[in-house]
C-alpha cells in the first residue's frame, strides 16, 4: 500500500500558496514589485527561525522559504535592483554560512555578471569554511563557482589555492584541474598588468612632452613681456621728472589748498595758472621753449 505524502503545516501551507502567486506575477503578469511583496510576506509568515539556523526546522518551510528568496531575487534583479538582493536575503537567513546552496549560487551568479564580485567575497568565504556545508552535495560546484566568479576576478589567487588545497572532498584530479585554472588566471593578470603600466608609460610620456611644448610657449611669452617691461621703463626714464613734479604740485595747490570762491586768492591763483601752463609746456614740448612773458 502507497504511504500518502504528510500534509505540510499550516504556516508551510501558507507561505507555499504566497509562493505560487509570487511565481505568477514573476512569469505570468511579469509584475516585479507584487512578486518582491508576496515573496517578503512568505518568509515572514514562517518566522525567523526558518533556515535560518536558530533552531529545528521542518524541511518543507525551509525548502518554501528557499523557494521564495530565489523568485525574489529574480524579481530584484528584473527591476534592475541588484544591489538590494543580498541584505534582502540575508534579512531572512541572518548568517551568510547559512545561506541555501540555491540562493548562495544565484547570488554570486549575479554580482558576477553585474561586475561586482567584491560583494561575494566575505559571504562566499564564510559558507565554503563553515564546517556543516562541507557535507552538502552542493559544496563542490558552489567552491568552483566562487573561485571562478569571485576570487579569481578579484586577484585573491593565494586564498583560492588554500581553498583548493584544503577542501578533502575534491579527488587529486579535481584539485589539479581547479590549480591549473588558477595559475593561468595568474598568468592573465600578470600579463593585464604588464600591459597597463606600459600604457600609463606612454600616456605619461606624452603628457610630459605636451607639458615640454607648452612650457616652452610660455617661456617665449615671458621673453617677449619681458622685453616689453624693459623698453616701457626705458622710455619712462627719459621723462622729466623733476617738471612733471612741479606741474603735480602746482596742480595740488590750485585744486586743494587754495579756496576758489575767496576774493584774497584771485591774483594768486592767476599767477599759479600761468606758472602751471608754462611748466606744461616746458614738460611735454617736444623742444625746449622758453617761457611764455606775460
Amino acid at each position: 500500500m502507497r504511504s500518502e505524502p504528510l500534509p505540510w503545516p499550516p504556516v508551510a501551507a501558507q507561505a507555499a500558496s504566497l509562493l505560487e502567486e509570487a511565481a505568477d506575477l514573476l512569469v505570468l503578469h511579469r509584475d516585479f514589485a507584487a512578486a518582491v511583496e508576496r515573496c517578503e510576506a512568505g518568509c515572514d509568515s514562517l518566522g525567523p527561525g526558518s533556515g535560518s539556523g536558530t533552531g529545528p526546522v521542518p524541511e518543507s518551510s525551509a525548502e518554501v522559504k528557499c523557494s521564495l528568496c530565489v523568485v525574489g531575487i529574480q524579481a530584484l534583479a528584473e527591476m534592475n535592483r541588484w544591489r538590494e538582493v543580498l541584505p534582502w536575503v540575508l534579512q531572512y537567513y541572518h548568517r551568510p554560512e547559512r545561506l541555501p546552496p540555491k540562493v548562495l549560487e544565484l547570488c554570486i551568479l549575479l554580482y558576477s555578471k553585474v561586475k561586482e564580485p567584491q560583494v561575494m567575497l566575505e559571504v562566499g568565504s564564510s559558507w565554503l569554511r563553515d564546517q556543516t556545508n562541507r557535507g552538502l552535495p552542493e559544496y563542490g560546484c558552489l567552491l568552483e563557482l566562487c573561485l571562478l566568479h569571485v576570487l579569481l576576478p578579484l586577484g585573491r589567487f593565494k586564498e583560492a589555492e588554500e581553498l583548493v588545497r584544503s577542501c578533502d572532498l575534491l579527488d587529486s584530479q579535481q584539485q589539479q584541474t581547479l590549480l591549473g585554472a588558477i595559475c593561468e588566471s595568474r598568468r592573465q593578470w600578470a600579463q593585464r598588468e604588464e600591459t597597463h603600466s606600459a600604457a600609463e608609460e606612454q600616456e605619461d610620456a606624452a603628457t610630459e612632452t605636451l607639458l615640454g611644448a607648452l612650457s616652452q610657449k610660455l617661456l617665449a611669452v615671458l621673453t617677449l613681456l619681458r622685453r616689453a617691461l624693459r623698453s616701457m621703463s626705458s622710455h619712462l626714464c627719459l621723462l622729466p621728472y623733476k617738471k612733471m613734479l612741479l606741474a603735480t604740485l602746482l596742480l595740488y595747490l590750485v585744486v586743494v589748498r587754495l579756496d576758489p570762491a575767496s576774493p584774497t586768492s584771485l591774483p594768486f591763483i592767476y599767477k599759479l595758472v600761468q606758472l602751471f601752463r608754462q611748466a606744461w609746456a616746458a614738460v611735454f614740448s617736444p623742444v625746449h621753449r622758453s617761457p611764455v612773458k606775460d
